[in-house]
């Protein structure tokens, strides 16, 4: 039978692997990579999830990394813009294609009858490699070609058949600009073989594992990887549910009874995304919480204590004073350790304000 794995114990080993029980010191670029990426729809969120990660992060360092083109955001897992290399974008765009092609089929197929799918792909690529564009202005564009199709569906499947990147000034620390796009081969002017299915298996355990192959799938967006997973030379558990968790055999699982510092999470981090059971961070009374913000169109900002979720935070700024709000999901022993990293963070997000720290006794949504 294979080795019993505890809920507190994938909890370490993730964390860990996550850069999260310590900081790293480490290059962005190497920390991003390490990442296989981070979810980054959001401009300049994201960010804090570096500063979580990286000993004496500078938002400069990453903003320059995207302006020189080392670092793109573009749709990956899930269809979902990520922050990840210029060299990972190149080799995972291929193997995720398919699920850009069935989240766009899905929304948009109707609309593209009729289209000539090469024809739309080599006109969208010529249009956006001339200059980059809004969706809304390479639809307009491609309108003139399709004069009887939505625009905006023809716009999407550019997005399908082609690597989108998302250009700067769009996500620069500190500035902002137009959700404009290009095409990453054009952006990016290198090439990259294409990872396959076994290879971005074994860049997922290694940031995420130990994990099933259901959470594989959710990270990924892709299916039936339960053979490419069974074809690698991987260890095995069985958790508390009895079901098998995969490894690499030299992966880093360090003590369940290793203490984990408080971490104040972005909106979109990958921690709370990556796995069909999220219980290995989500606490139940966590998941309580959590149904309380959908529908509001709002991912709160999630407060780890001792690894696992214990409330939310927001940031509301008034006069030259930013205030970091703690929202307890359930009672916090030790506020104080919140409230010292949350200086911490009023210190990167609002070096020049002066800073304050206001406590609640509930959800920021409920």
């Amino acid at each position: 039978m294979d080795p019993l794995i505890t809920r507190r114990a994938l909890n370490r080993a993730t964390l860990d692997r996550q850069f999260l029980l310590r900081r790293a010191d480490l290059p962005v670029l190497d920390v991003v990579e390490r990442l296989a990426g981070l979810q980054a729809q959001t401009p300049h969120t994201w960010y804090t999830g570096l500063w979580n990660r990286i000993e004496g992060f500078k938002a400069a360092d990453a903003s320059e990394l995207l302006e020189n083109r080392q670092v793109v955001r573009v749709a990956l897992q899930r269809s979902t813009i990520h922050l990840v290399s210029g060299r990972d974008c190149l080799a995972m765009r291929p193997l995720l294609q398919v699920v850009t092609e069935r989240s766009t089929k899905g929304a948009f197929g109707r609309r593209l009858e009729g289209v000539d799918l090469d024809e739309l792909a080599a006109l969208g690529r010529s249009l956006l490699e001339e200059r980059p564009m809004t969706f809304a202005e390479l639809g307009r564009a491609l309108g003139e070609h399709w004069p009887s199709h939505d625009p905006h569906a023809l716009g999407q499947g550019v997005r399908w058949l082609v690597s989108l990147v998302q250009v700067p000034p769009r996500g620069l620390w500190g500035r902002s600009g137009p959700v404009a796009h290009t095409s990453a081969e054009s952006w990016l002017g290198v090439e990259a073989p294409p990872m396959t299915a076994a290879e971005l298996v074994v860049r997922y355990l290694a940031a995420f594992g130990p994990a099933t192959v259901r959470d594989v799938q959710t990270w990924s967006g892709l299916t039936r990887l339960a053979e490419v997973v069974e074809g690698l030379e991987l260890v095995r558990f069985r958790d508390e549910d009895g079901r098998t968790h995969y490894d690499l055999p030299d992966a880093s699982r360090p003590s369940a009874e290793i203490s984990a510092p408080v971490r104040l999470m972005y909106d979109f981090d990958n921690l709370f995304l990556s796995h069909a059971d999220r219980s290995r961070v989500i606490s139940e009374t966590g998941a309580t919480a959590l149904r309380g913000f959908m529908g509001t169109n709002v991912m709160p900002r999630i407060i780890l204590v001792d690894g696992f979720t214990a409330g939310d935070w927001t940031v509301t700024r008034a006069k030259g004073t930013s205030t970091l709000n703690i929202h307890q999901w359930e009672p916090i022993a030790d506020l104080d350790a919140v409230a010292e990293e949350g200086t911490r963070l009023l210190e990167f997000l609002a070096p020049r304000d002066k800073h304050e720290i206001a406590v609640f006794g509930h959800p920021s949504r409920s």
